[in-house]
């Protein structure tokens, strides 16, 4: 796995999803490598299976975006187009998209997603939040499940006609407060603003994560004692009124 920018972009938790991934591969004996890449150092889109790029404030998200552009968006289109996993958690969700229009001034991103970012004029998205989604097990569409989490931006992301969202609203605001979607996904990239932090209220999908990345279904994953965890989505599920 690589962490981009985890010096900068990790003001919601983003540490604990990274750890979540790390044990549950380790508890599984599956070997785990975690690598950095941060402003003004190379990114090989060959090197690994997973990447991941948290949240951060706006001065950090321009420094960011800029660094992505001028070093590593090739490498993370080669990256996405092998099938790797991209994971955007709310500034890195933006900067997946092709642009984040902020006080005047457009903030280009990677254009992983066909998404574009405005910060809205009224006031900043904010509370538990609960999606359902559906996501693949090998050749077939898994029942929907919850997603459940924090949302804090200020930004209004609108998804381009044909471009998926990674789930419904059942609960909160999602991408825009308006359209009922939250977040986007193409297979493997993935970007939504759910934090605080997302994978440890949901280890079911840090399982499926890690189960894309190696490119097997997830019930393939050795089962895991998950008594602790499962209350942590319940009581997570249960903040966001459901």
């Amino acid at each position: 796995m690589c962490a981009l920018y985890p010096d900068l972009m990790n003001i919601y938790a983003d540490r604990g999803n990274l750890l979540v991934l790390q044990r549950r591969c380790e508890w599984r004996g599956i070997g785990f490598q975690q690598t950095a890449s941060g402003l003004g150092e190379q990114l090989d889109g060959e090197a690994h299976d997973l990447f991941y790029l948290g949240g951060g404030q706006d001065r950090d998200q321009r420094l960011v975006a800029a660094d992505l552009l001028a070093g590593k968006r090739d490498a993370l289109h080669a990256a996405a187009g092998r099938g790797a996993v991209i994971l955007g958690v709310c500034g890195g969700y933006q900067l997946l998209g092709h642009s984040y229009a902020l006080e005047g001034e457009s903030i280009a991103g990677v254009g992983l997603l066909d998404v574009e970012t405005v910060r809205g004029s009224g006031p900043r998205l904010i509370g538990n939040v609960a999606i359902e989604v559906s996501l693949e097990q090998g050749r077939r569409t898994e029942p929907p499940r919850v997603l459940a989490g924090f949302e804090n931006h200020g930004g209004r992301t609108r998804l381009a006609d044909g471009q998926a969202a990674l789930g419904r609203v059942l609960s909160g605001h999602g991408n825009d407060g308006r359209s009922g979607l939250e977040g986007a996904r193409t297979a493997n990239t993935i970007g939504t603003y759910l934090h605080g932090p997302l994978l440890p209220k949901n280890v079911w999908f840090a399982d499926w994560l890690i189960a894309r990345a190696l490119g097997l279904p997830a019930s393939s994953l050795e089962p895991l004692d998950d008594a602790v965890e499962r209350l942590a989505h319940a009581s997570a599920v249960s903040a966001a009124g459901l």
